[in-house]
């Protein structure tokens, strides 16, 4: 066998196996919704468990666009939660003035999440033109402080719409000098208010299953490869060809329309936004890394187990009040040793059923 058919060989085996990993991930999330399904079907999910199945939606694609950042391009980044607010209070907003209208609200909850998602991606591709420019530590200061300075403007920003008017101000309420008649939409630390309850399960789902099958087809493309060669050898990346801040770009602006989705689906799950801006800060952008490190920096099946695994164990735990916190660290720190532990990483590509399969094929 010649030398070039062999490594078409090897590229399409490779190739094979990415699209199997792939396929995977997939069927994972599709059966997850299966069974959570079934499972509500039966009276089997009480009323608890169920108003966290959206908000577990949102936190797994924060985790999955946040992976996309950390994991495949390679670059630390600490306010991922601005994205994330940017979407839900530009979705909010949308939702709050159109509310007013005869449009369609299936249609208006649908452009609610495009606006979000298209409102965070052109802050994500602004914010990236400098920010890209930067590697390691600066970057996440950078990154850090654009998410405090988007959750510190939404905290001081009054919006109203009065006579078919938008009003706005940073100063107060009255500073709007609104009718009786008027309507408050963005009203500074308390957020918004009387938002469209038109977040469900399944949407949510299919939310989370579209930032999953765009990162694994980004991933798997040549797109995807020319990314993470820039995160294993920046200067091998550059001397081949491969225009490094382009890409870069590109993988900064989806992550940030993915963390959009999420954030216009957070908008719409309450009937008030009891997520204020105070909330879209420096701990839940720590939250998202967390699912990223623990999942296994790199993989998206990782991420989403790791988010699902770290959102339900305080809920479901919460019967045994402070101790539930005690179980939750050592989940962390037992997932942090499987997932990095040389030995034991050994051990789980030893007993991997999945690659067993392979050896035989071959």
């Amino acid at each position: 066998m010649s030398e070039q058919a062999k490594n078409v060989k090897t590229k399409s085996a490779f190739l094979t196996k990415q699209t199997k990993s792939s396929l995977g991930t997939i069927g994972m999330v599709v059966a997850l919704f299966v069974i959570v399904q079934i499972l509500a079907s039966l009276g089997l999910v009480n009323s608890h468990m169920a108003g966290l199945l959206v908000p577990l939606c949102v936190y797994v694609t924060m985790a999955v666009s946040l992976n996309l950042v950390v994991g495949i391009l390679g670059e630390l980044s600490l306010g991922h939660a601005g994205f994330m607010c940017l979407g839900a209070f530009s979705a909010a907003f949308f939702s709050k003035w159109m509310e007013t209208t005869s449009m369609n609200p299936g249609l208006r909850f649908i452009l609610a999440i495009l606006i979000g998602g298209l409102v965070a991606g052109i802050f994500g591709f602004l914010i990236g033109i400098p920010v890209l420019r930067l590697n390691g530590d600066y970057l996440a200061i950078v990154t850090l402080a654009f998410g405090e300075i988007i959750k510190n403007i939404m905290n001081v920003l009054y919006v109203g719409i009065d006579n078919g008017k938008l009003r706005f101000s940073m100063k107060n309420q009255a500073a709007l000098g609104m009718s009786k008649d008027g309507v408050m939409i963005i009203n500074g630390p308390q957020g918004v208010t009387g938002t469209p309850n038109d977040a469900t399960f399944l949407s949510g789902f299919i939310i989370l299953l579209l930032a999953v099958i765009i990162v694994l087809n980004l991933v798997n493309s040549r797109t995807g490869r020319a990314v993470m060669s820039i995160r294993d050898n920046r200067i091998a990346a550059e001397s081949v060809g491969i225009n490094i801040t382009k890409y870069k770009m590109m993988a900064f602006t989806i992550s940030a329309v993915l963390a959009g989705f999420a954030g216009a689906l957070y908008a719409h799950n309450l009937a008030s936004l009891i997520a204020t801006p105070a909330r879209f800060g420096y701990n839940m952008s720590i939250l998202f890394l967390v699912f990223v490190v623990l999942g296994g920096i790199g993989s998206t099946r990782g991420s989403i187990i790791a988010a699902i695994i770290l959102t339900l164990i305080p809920e479901v735990l919460r019967f045994i009040g402070d101790y539930r916190m005690l179980i939750y660290a050592i989940v962390m720190i037992v997932m942090m040793i499987i997932n990095w532990n040389p030995k034991c990483k050994a051990f789980m590509e030893a007993h991997n059923p999945f690659k067993k399969k392979e050896k035989e094929v071959a």
